[in-house]
This record gives structure tokens, C-alpha cells and sequence, in this order.
């Protein structure tokens, strides 16, 4: 397996001001690494910074010689107008493709094949014609990791993707995320959800307040401080939650 990133003493920032610092870690062929860590901590700098909006103020952040950042392919949070977007689903699959069309005003037979077939492996091909903002918010996810994939078929930044989905679909999307890192797509996944990391994930980045605490693969995050800590606090959140729903409290 190859090294797809190497990131050595990196602090990252903006105007000049350190968010976060200290981040060591590195990103191979076939991981699936979750990043965890509160609102604030620098998570969405680091997004910026895999994606190549943003240079590490100091450290170091390698990539293979023949790897770009636009070789990631990107997953956002979706706001309440971009889940309203009037467009098909195949459209918005097929857009995936444009940094790949340059100047060129059309699709590639290449490329049009390239999009059935991930509308085939996504399980959403007969929601082609379909307009998006009439999907499920489970379908859209799979509809906009299908532009993803097209965009770059090696490589998924996913930013918090089963936010305000439903449990059902949330098990779902995670079971299509793992399946598709068995077939050799690396993850990289920014969540809140701690028994989804562990449970998925084969390494962890934890970062705290604006500093790392933890990077390693996830039965030693298990085994670390840090993992116990957030283990315990995660096990008592959904007691509680489960008391709530029972109407105990």
C-alpha cells in the first residue's frame, strides 16, 4: 500500500494565527481514518488544508509526486438550499466530472460510462431522471457521494456525512462507506459520532483544543487515555439518551 499523505509537525491557521498545531499523521492506500474532535478544533482548517485551499503555516504535508489535491474527492455539509437544488440526479452525478473537461464543453463517452457505473455501485440508478431535491436525505447523500467518487475515484473526504439523517439511513450510509473502502477506496471521514469511528474506522485522528491528542489505529485509540475518557463520556451520553427515549428521566 501506498503513503497518500505524510503529515509531520503541521500547524495550520489563517491571517496568520495558529487553530491548530502539532498534527502528525499519515494517510495510506486503503485507510479509513475518522477524525474526531469538538466544534472549534480545528477540524474544518484541516479539511482545507487535505483539500489544498490552505497551506500549513509550518510542518510538513507530502503527497506523491503524481498526487494533486483535487484528487480527493469531497463530501460537505449540506445546507437547506443546496438540498433544494432543481437539478437530476444524473446531472448532478455527471458534474463530478467537470474538473476532468477543462474548457471542453461536453462529456466524454469515457466519462458518461464512468457515471452509470458508480450510479450502479451506489445502488441509485433508477433515480436518474429523479430531481434531487425530491430525494430522501439518505438518497441525496448516496447521490453526492456518487459526484464524489466521479470526481476522484481513489479518495473520500467526508465531512460529517450522516448529519440529519435518520438511524436507519445513518446504518445504511455507514454500511456503504465501509463497503466502499473494501473495494479499495480510502476514507477520510470528519464525524461527532464516537461508536461510528470505532466501529468503522481503521484509524483514528483526534484532535483537542487545537492540538492533537491522538493518531493511531483504533484498537490503540481504544487502549489510549484519550480513548477511554471519550468512550466513557460517549457510553454515558447514550444511557442517558436511552432514559430520555424510555422516559425514566
Amino acid at each position: 500500500m501506498g503513503n497518500l499523505l505524510h503529515c509531520q509537525d503541521i500547524v495550520l491557521g489563517w491571517e496568520g494565527s495558529a487553530v491548530v498545531s502539532g498534527l502528525n499523521f499519515d494517510i495510506t492506500e486503503g485507510d479509513y481514518l475518522c477524525i474526531l474532535g469538538e466544534n472549534g478544533s480545528g477540524k474544518s482548517t484541516l479539511i482545507k488544508a487535505l483539500l489544498g485551499l490552505n497551506k500549513p503555516m509550518s510542518g510538513i504535508m507530502e503527497r506523491p509526486a503524481d498526487m494533486k489535491a483535487g484528487d480527493i474527492g469531497y463530501l460537505p455539509q449540506q445546507n437547506a438550499i443546496q438540498r433544494d437544488f432543481p437539478a437530476s440526479v444524473q446531472e448532478i452525478v455527471l458534474s463530478g466530472c467537470l474538473p476532468k473537461c477543462g474548457l471542453r464543453p461536453f462529456y466524454k463517452k469515457e466519462e458518461k460510462e464512468m457515471v452509470r457505473s458508480t450510479m450502479e455501485r451506489l445502488g441509485i440508478t433508477d433515480l436518474a431522471k429523479r430531481c434531487y431535491r425530491e430525494l430522501s436525505g439518505g438518497q441525496q447523500q448516496r447521490v453526492l457521494i456518487a459526484r464524489a467518487l466521479c470526481a476522484a475515484q481513489k479518495v473520500l473526504l467526508l465531512d460529517e456525512p450522516v448529519t440529519g439523517l435518520d438511524p436507519k439511513a445513518q446504518l445504511d450510509l455507514y454500511d456503504l462507506i465501509a463497503e466502499l473502502n473494501r473495494n479499495g477506496v480510502t476514507i477520510i471521514m470528519v464525524s461527532h459520532d464516537f461508536g461510528a469511528a470505532i466501529r468503522y474506522a481503521s484509524h483514528i485522528l483526534h484532535i483537542g483544543a487545537h492540538h492533537q491528542l491522538f493518531f493511531g489505529r483504533t484498537a490503540d485509540y481504544l487502549k489510549s487515555e484519550t480513548g477511554r475518557i471519550f468512550s466513557e463520556s460517549a457510553h454515558i451520553q447514550e444511557e442517558s439518551v436511552e432514559r430520555t427515549e424510555n422516559g425514566i428521566d
